[in-house]
């Protein structure tokens, strides 16, 4: 029970830290679309899109590859080659960062759809954030490896803080004093000025990295120094191991998420030829990659955070060869990821057009229904996030690469024959996004019972917590309108509305798991839940 409880404490940090972040993240873009209106934010997410596709070539996967191998030396107590693991990975970091910076501000033409130059800009003021990342990216594996999450959390909460302020200072002094007014030029420098932003955060948040970094050097020093039984391992040794760790690793990240770049560009070509005009274009894809893709990416952050805490506790159990605890750390993980995504899957599909309205005026109502239709796909790539993170702390990286380009392949096809021949528009993305989704689920799955003789704790983890979910959003639906219809405000309908919700789920929860005190205590914010089920007499 220590064990689970120390990996869902250190899940939990993550999450707390991906939540605030999230938030801060979507909250800041509220006044930033006010700032550089809805095609401004369509530039943004093309810029973002393709920024996103380069860092993961550059260092995305970083943080996990190098937990990974970092911590199965530590279950060794080879103290020495895992702090060498650790200069290794800093110099790959770095050259690769500088490379693909290099491409960045050089080639951003190249990976911008034709008919969207004014994004450019914005792709280009991204490019010495790619090679600070990198760096960044070593430092959080680092620690989380060691299974210290607190600077990796705190660190991502001070990053979304600089980068919210930074863009929407930035954006307003780019249009003030650069652009001529016009809304192309408001757009195009709005966008630019925004993305200045997520480079200042990256900054911040590695400046606080070294900082602990340098707290910690001490304490990593002397377990080095009494390190007398391992063979200090050479450079070439080592950066052979990272290249053959870590190049599938981002490869495998690269293939599973360049599909949402891909899909973006088909839309913009395909949509460009049929006759729509590139400033529609722009708006649309706005509804579906920044305001859509922006709040369902909150529960999809956090459920992400239970598998990249699960990496290193997975990896030191199956080089040891402990199978049984193996699999009992990953039921325990996807325990956790559904025990959030369910009912935040469930909030987002009743309640998809409030939120929407309440937190990006200018939506045309498209992201709202796109939030309601494909809320869901919270579950499906929680379960693909869990099963890629598996198979790479068990040591078959190359595994998550192959599903994740089948899927593609058939996400590809997709995307293309929807746009071409039906009149779904916008929707055909979300389509894709769920075609791609189940792919990856269903082959990864497979090669975890190939693998693990793993089987999915489907009563525990996904039945349970989506029984008590359903009268969640019934209350959700039924308050929201009760309210809304007495005082016309969408705001205090929603608050209403998930006030009474969220103990529902709770209550519900508990009266069909009926869970021990020890186990309610291991879920985040056990010891609130205990005390409220006790009251309600449905726990101990």
């Amino acid at each position: 029970m220590k064990q689970k409880n120390n990996l869902v404490k250190n899940a939990s940090f993550l999450m707390i830290a991906a939540m605030i972040s999230k938030v801060i993240g979507l909250l800041y873009k509220s006044p930033l679309s006010s700032i550089v209106g809805s095609m401004g934010m369509g530039y943004i997410s093309l810029a973002q899109n393709a920024y996103m596709i380069l860092l993961m070539i550059s260092s995305f996967s970083i943080p996990q590859a190098v937990s990974k191998l970092i911590s199965e030396r530590l279950a060794l107590k080879d103290y020495k080659n895992a702090q060498k693991i650790f200069k290794g990975s800093m110099i790959y970091a770095a050259v690769m960062g500088l490379v693909v910076a290099l491409f960045c501000l050089l080639g951003a033409k190249l990976i911008i759809p034709s008919n969207q130059p004014n994004a450019v800009l914005a792709l280009q003021v991204l490019a010495p954030t790619i090679f600070l990342s990198g760096i960044l990216g070593v430092f959080r594996g680092y620690f989380q490896a060691y299974r210290n999450m607190m600077p990796s959390s705190l660190s991502q909460i001070l990053e979304q803080i600089l980068n919210a302020a930074v863009s929407i200072l930035v954006a307003w002094l780019f249009i003030t004093f650069i652009s001529d007014g016009t809304e192309g030029s408001v757009a195009k420098w709005g966008a630019a000025g925004s993305t200045v932003g997520t480079g200042a955060g990256v900054v911040a948040a590695l400046i606080f990295m070294l900082f602990a970094y340098r707290l910690n050097r001490r304490g990593i020093r002397n377990r080095i120094e009494r390190d007398m039984q391992h063979q200090e391992e050479s450079y070439r040794d080592i950066f052979r191991l990272i290249i053959m760790i870590v190049s599938p690793i981002i490869l495998s990240a690269f293939v599973y998420n360049i599909n949402g770049y891909l899909n973006g560009v088909f839309f913009s070509e395909i949509q460009g030829k049929q006759g729509m005009n590139a400033d529609t274009i722009s708006i649309l894809y706005a509804e579906y990659a920044t305001y859509f893709m922006s709040i369902i990416n909150i529960p999809l952050t956090l459920s992400s955070a239970a598998p990249t805490s699960m990496i290193p506790e997975v990896s030191a159990l199956y080089i040891r060869g402990n199978l049984a605890e193996t699999r009992e750390r990953i039921h325990q993980t996807t325990w956790l990821s559904m025990f959030i995504s369910i009912p935040c899957a469930m909030g987002m599909a009743v309640l998809g057009h409030p939120i929407v309205s309440l937190l990006f005026h200018g939506t045309k109502g498209v992201a709202g229904n796109l939030l309601m239709m494909g809320a869901f796909t919270i579950l499906l790539n929680g379960m693909s996030n869990i099963s890629n993170a598996v198979l790479q702390a068990i040591g078959k990286p190359k595994i998550p690469m192959i599903t994740a380009a089948a899927a593609l392949a058939v996400d590809v096809a997709a995307v293309t024959a929807l746009l071409l021949f039906t009149k779904l528009g916008v929707y055909a993305l979300l389509v894709a996004m769920i075609i791609y989704s189940l792919v990856v689920c269903v082959l990864n799955d497979y090669y975890m019972k190939k693998y693990l003789k793993y089987k999915n704790p489907w009563k525990e983890a996904y039945l349970k917590p989506l029984l008590a979910a359903l009268p969640m959003g019934a209350v959700a639906g039924g308050v929201y309108l009760g309210v809304h219809k007495l005082l016309h405000s969408n705001l205090i309908s929603l608050g209403a509305a998930v006030l009474l919700a969220v103990p529902v789920y709770f209550a519900v929860y508990l009266f069909i798991s009926r869970p021990s005190e020890q186990e309610v205590l291991s879920m985040p914010g056990g010891r609130f839940i205990l005390k409220f089920g006790r009251k309600l007499h449905i726990c101990g």
